[in-house]
């Protein structure tokens, strides 16, 4: 499994890591035979990120993920976890993000997770369940540095999600070593400029930012959130098609796009839309580790193939460009 650095942080993380949230299911929704198979196959292949969160079956997958580390014992693996506050504690931030990282370390059988990231959110003046990009870097990274101080987490990161502009001074603020960023074949403007009248959200060219400013990515929305497989069906134990982020304003839309995207596959480039999907995903060298969403063992040996073989080749990545280039003026 390849590794690459992570950010300032030092670790060392494999390329594909091992997401543990609500859509694909396993680790919520799944059966603990079928958990723990897929655990241990991610670790006898060399995955050492997982990554989970409350709001992933509010503590199921925590929990479960407890479980199956206390039954492997894993050696040299990293953890991270989140942090939702809801809007009514926004009084209390402090108060809230201790709270809720004592609860998963008790979930998890853990005195410290590797990364702790803010799930909120972030835009430039707040508003329903965002943080105002103020509140962050004058509420949440001082409570944050705290359980750095107090033992109960080793690097503070952000969900990229909100304003783009507050997005980028969080990242360039320095005050976090980690971000969670929705990039894929849909939207690629974390690395690239996006065209004037592409239906997509513009995330500014986050990677040269982070780069910069060395913290490291996490890919989430690799796949869509299953649109990028290309079809309907959803396994029984996945949850219904979440809202996008940062692409199309409907998940119809974001499959509709996707099944356009199909020529990669019929001309050779690769044998699925999700094997295109998740090796377009580690081609950029800003990417850390991705998540690829999973409800069963089959389907996370599918991603673990597809990484196997690589990022996709510059013939591929310029047709994807072909392609998309069919969506500029459509309506998001």
């Amino acid at each position: 499994m390849e590794t690459r650095i992570y950010g300032r942080t030092g670790m060392n993380i494999s390329i594909l890591g091992f997401g543990c949230g609500a859509v694909g299911g396993l680790m919520v929704r799944g059966a603990a035979a079928d958990r723990e198979r897929a655990i241990a196959r991610a670790l006898e292949v060399g995955i050492d990120y997982f990554d989970t969160a409350v709001q992933y079956g509010n503590g199921v997958s925590e929990t479960n993920l407890g479980i199956a580390w206390k039954a492997l014992k894993p050696k040299g693996c990293f953890v991270g976890t989140k942090v939702r506050i809801p809007s009514s504690e926004f009084g209390r931030i402090a108060d809230e993000a201790t709270k809720s990282l004592e609860g998963s370390l008790a979930r998890m059988g853990m005195d410290c997770v590797d990364i702790f990231h803010l799930h909120n959110p972030i835009t430039e003046n707040g508003g329903g369940e965002s943080l105002s990009i103020a509140q962050v870097l004058n509420e949440v990274v001082p409570a944050f540095e705290a359980l750095k101080k107090a033992g109960k987490t080793r690097f503070l990161g952000i969900t990229a999600v909100g304003d783009t502009s507050a997005l980028l001074k969080a990242i360039d603020s320095g005050a976090f070593d980690s971000a969670q960023i929705s990039y894929n074949m849909l939207n690629d403007s974390p690395a690239a400029p996006l065209p004037t009248g592409y239906p997509a959200q513009d995330y500014g060219r986050m990677f040269d930012h982070t780069q910069k400013a060395g913290v490291g990515v996490v890919g989430i929305r690799v796949l869509a959130a299953g649109a990028l497989s290309g079809s309907e069906a959803r396994h029984p134990i996945a949850s219904p098609p979440p809202a996008p982020i940062g692409t199309a304003e409907t998940y119809e839309g974001d499959l509709a796009r996707a099944r356009r995207l199909m020529p990669l596959v019929t001309e050779g480039f690769a044998s699925s839309l999700p094997e295109a999907a998740t090796r377009f995903a580690i081609s950029h060298p800003a990417m850390g580790t991705i998540l690829v969403g999973m409800a069963t063992v089959e389907e996370f040996e599918a991603g673990l193939a597809a990484v196997e073989k690589g990022p996709l080749p510059a013939a591929a990545l310029a047709r994807l460009a072909e392609l998309r280039a069919g969506f500029l003026g459509e309506s998001r």
